[in-house]
């Protein structure tokens, strides 16, 4: 097939180029890391252009964290988490992204419109990452592979390690 002359019937080339225009970098700021039921997790900010993730945003997050790692133990988790609170353009966004047993990761979205914290529920069924949180994510499953699982030393150096190991500026 020559892409150049003919695109797959599925490719929508409109909705494609549309995104293309507008598309644009997120602010990424790390947040610390912080205990939610007994799991570590490290916490970051994603902000939309002209939009903020205040402290209240950040504690209703962390709120709803910990009523889905309070399961962790059911699903296999080890004790890690990643947590991103993402301040979008068309509302806001809370994945709470969990290390599990067998090299796997397991992942909560929570969706809401812009500002309201406390309106948050969990995302459809299937819904993954943005682009921008895919990025913050990768970093963290390179920053987990590098310092905790390949590191050396005692572990709680590599956690350590692992919670200094952040992500900061613009992502696309």
């Amino acid at each position: 097939m020559d892409l150049h002359e003919e695109l797959p019937a599925a490719v929508d080339a409109e909705a494609l180029l549309d995104l293309a225009d507008s598309h644009h970098a997120r602010r990424v700021r790390p947040l610390g890391t912080r205990e939610a039921a007994d799991h570590l997790v490290k916490v970051y900010a994603v902000e939309a252009p002209g939009r903020t993730v205040a402290e209240r945003d950040t504690e209703a997050a962390l709120r709803i964290a910990a009523g889905h790692l309070r399961l962790g133990p059911l699903r296999g988790s080890l004790g890690l988490a990643v947590l991103l609170v993402h301040a979008g353009g068309d509302g806001d966004y809370v994945l709470v992204h969990t290390w599990i047993e067998g090299d796997m990761a397991d992942l909560a979205v929570f969706t809401g419109p812009a500002g309201e914290p406390d309106a948050l529920r969990p995302g459809r069924a299937g819904l993954s990452p943005c682009v921008w949180e895919a990025a913050v994510l990768a970093h963290e499953r390179d920053a987990y592979a590098r310092r905790v699982l390949d590191g050396a030393g005692p572990l709680a150096d590599r956690l350590t390690a692992w919670a200094e190991d952040t992500l900061t500026g613009e992502v696309r």
